[in-house]
């Protein structure tokens, strides 16, 4: 009869103290901590590892296609990207140098122009090319062109890049290095830069960048990034991670910080809501069967001690109580007779 709901509540209080909850937050966290340091079954590296691979080949996909229909999806990110990288990208002469290199002997080496020009110089272009001259020149050019034609000739330098492959490829490489191809090339790339083109253009190639992202991760984000997800080894990624928080002296640090955030919460929804938690708890608790119960269990003998002990502590209490009244009112007395005189 005395655990009324008001007495519950603030029993609660005194329990729910914001450095006891601290405290229990700060034993919890460590004891968490301490078991993960101690997981030699590496349960907890299998459990981060679903979350994570969760987290990124389900929930993100599905996050990212939502976005991705907004069109400023990325905007902010893109156009930094766009502006510090791409727009002040210029390569140094060695770079320009090993490219164009890279350009003429791997790209475009001799015998590759030279198959080329074989591919291109087939009947019916030869044809086209022979027939084209002859109706667009005129003068001098236009006498050569109907009176000796290209026909022949191109004929000739196409039977001469089959026959003759090692001289047709000695003649290029001599073409390129008079025309002087390589330094041509090295300098095109040293002068190739985003900010040599018109304001107008370089915001259309920005506008097409974001829209370009946005379009690809609208309609093959999902398949991509679960794709990568697929590839990734999430349980070693997750030992990694728990290796690195065991090792860590910020998680140890922020232990303290986090318990206290966590007892600030909890307090403000308990200032809200604690009423309603000690109502829903009486029941659930059934702390007047549990009283019930522990008297009925306890000997008849036990009992009479126990209730004798609390009677002549409260009695004790009553004659101290009355002896240091007597002695407050004694004194009351004694200093009221004396101003009287």
């Amino acid at each position: 009869s005395l655990l009324t709901p008001s007495e519950l509540q603030n029993l609660a209080r005194r329990l729910l103290q914001i450095e006891r909850i601290e405290g229990a937050i700060t034993w919890l966290l460590r004891m968490g901590l301490d078991q993960v340091k101690e997981d030699n079954d590496k349960k907890t590296a299998k459990i981060l590892a679903n979350i994570l691979r969760d987290l990124v080949g389900e929930s993100l996909p599905r996050v990212l296609k939502v976005f991705a229909r907004r069109e400023d999806f990325l905007e902010p990110q893109l156009n930094q990207i766009f502006d510090q990288v791409l727009l002040e990208f210029e390569l140094t002469e060695a770079q320009a140098s090993q490219l164009s290199d890279w350009l003429l002997k791997v790209v475009l080496p001799p015998d590759l122009v030279r198959q080329g020009l074989i591919d291109f110089l087939t009947d019916r272009n030869i044809s086209i090319i022979d027939e084209g001259v002859r109706e667009k020149t005129s003068g001098t050019y236009w006498v050569v062109a109907n009176l000796f034609g290209l026909r022949n000739t191109l004929t000739r330098l196409r039977t001469f890049c089959l026959d003759e492959k090692e001289e047709t490829n000695k003649r290029l490489q001599e073409l390129i290095d008079s025309l002087g191809l390589e330094e041509r090339i090295q300098e095109w790339l040293l002068n190739l830069s985003l900010q040599n083109l018109p304001v107008s253009t370089v915001k259309q190639l920005r506008k097409a960048l974001r829209d370009s992202v946005r379009l690809y991760f609208k309609d093959r984000g999902i398949e991509v990034i679960k794709g990568l997800s697929l590839s990734i080894d999430w349980e070693n990624i997750a030992e990694l991670i728990l290796k690195r928080l065991r090792n860590s002296s910020v998680v140890n640090t922020s232990l303290q910080l986090v318990s206290k955030e966590l007892a600030l919460v909890i307090e403000r929804y308990l200032e809200r809501d604690l009423e309603k938690i000690v109502a829903q708890a009486i029941p659930i608790l059934n702390i007047d069967s549990v009283i019930i119960d522990r008297v009925k269990g306890t000997s008849a003998s036990d009992l009479e001690v126990a209730v004798n002990g609390i009677v002549r502590s409260e009695l004790q209490a009553i004659v101290n109580l009355g002896g240091i009244l007597g002695v407050v009112i004694g004194l009351c007395q004694t200093i009221f007779l004396l101003t009287q005189q």
